[in-house]
C-alpha cells in the first residue's frame, strides 16, 4: 500500500486497482492482470448491473468475501 490518501481513501499500488466485497465492504487490492480473468469479469459485469457506473469511483462487487478470495486464489495460481 502506499501512503497516498485521496479523501480519506488509500490509493492502489502501480498496476493494481481496488474492488469492495461484502456486507461490510471490504478492501482488496487486485493486479490489473486480473481484468483479463472471465470469472472475475462476470463479476465486474454484475457489478455494473447491480450497482451501474457511477459508485463514487468505488467497484463494488455483489459477491461475498469467500467468493473473492476463491478467484484471486485461483486467477494466482
Amino acid at each position: 500500500m502506499t501512503k497516498n490518501q485521496d479523501k480519506g481513501r488509500r490509493r492502489a499500488p502501480k498496476g493494481h486497482f481496488v474492488v469492495y466485497v461484502g456486507d461490510e465492504l471490504r478492501r482488496y487490492v487486485v493486479p490489473l492482470a486480473f481484468l483479463k480473468n472471465p470469472i472475475f469479469q462476470q463479476l465486474l459485469e454484475k457489478a455494473a448491473e447491480e450497482f451501474g457506473f457511477d459508485s463514487q469511483n468505488a467497484i463494488v462487487l455483489p459477491c461475498d468475501e469467500s467468493t473473492i478470495q476463491q478467484v484471486l486464489a485461483a486467477s494466482s495460481s
